[in-house]
């Protein structure tokens, strides 16, 4: 068999608990990089058991460290994973089909299918989405940003329903645990950027982005777990403000 002319690119550090499973799901690709920022675990062997080409590179912040793993890839086409997701069969149909035609786009913006709480998301809920298969020349990471380094893409982008499982929001535990760390390096970003907490938006933020996933996203037809997370989504939106507001008070 063929394989697709793709490279799989994945930031690591101890992920031996998922990056077995995300490793599986890439097998029809030419080449997969993981590249490990020191993990002390199982991460690397099983990575490389794989048939995964591993590269360590000490931590530059998320942005820097995609940017770097995605420099190391040898095909045109890229496609950026975490250790915590795992590709469909029908999305993986849909990179082969989308990379082999003759067109103008640089880039396939996907959905993003998260499990939570022992479940993915009802069908009829609106995923979110992510872009993670462009062409590397075509594509920019935003250096400085500490988190939610999604990539800056220089042409045109198209859309499509297929989508990737995720299981980095498994549990309420580690679902906050992400939403406090995340939220941290956000308002510390923003704040280097110059950026004033809103009291309007404090006071705003969580009904706001509750009333969006809630009902808008439709997260109400997964019952009392879109309730939950869409409560859990306000708070973290929350948490962002308030961690902006308080850095502007103390630092």
């Amino acid at each position: 068999m063929n394989k697709i002319s793709v490279s799989v690119f994945i930031i690591v550090q101890n992920e031996e608990r998922h990056i077995g499973r995300v490793l599986d799901s890439c097998q029809d690709f030419a080449e997969i990089i993981v590249v490990d920022s020191g993990s002390t675990d199982n991460t690397i062997s099983i990575a490389k058991s794989k048939g995964a080409k591993v590269i360590h590179n000490d931590w530059p912040g998320y942005a820097r460290q995609k940017h770097y793993a995605m420099g190391l890839c040898q095909h045109e086409w890229v496609l950026n994973l975490d250790a915590d997701e795992e590709l469909t069969k029908a999305f993986i149909e849909e990179i082969k089909r989308f990379t082999s035609e003759q067109h103008h786009y640089v880039a396939l913006k996907c959905r993003r299918n998260d499990l939570f709480i022992g479940k993915f998301f009802s069908k009829l809920t609106r995923l979110p989405t992510n872009t993670r298969l462009f062409k590397k020349q075509f594509v920019q990471y935003h250096i400085d940003n500490l988190v939610h380094e999604g990539p800056r893409i220089n042409g045109k982008l198209k859309n499509t329903s297929k989508y990737f499982n995720h299981y980095g929001y498994a549990d309420i535990t580690q679902l906050t645990d992400k939403y406090n760390k995340y939220s941290s390096l956000k308002a510390a970003e923003k704040y280097q950027k110059g950026k004033q907490p809103s009291i309007l938006k404090l006071l705003l933020i969580y009904p706001l982005e509750f009333i969006r996933n809630y009902l808008i996203y439709r997260y109400c037809f997964s019952g009392l777990r879109g309730f939950i997370f869409s409560h859990l989504s306000a708070y973290y939106a929350l948490l962002k403000e308030a961690k902006l507001f308080e850095l502007s008070k103390t630092s």
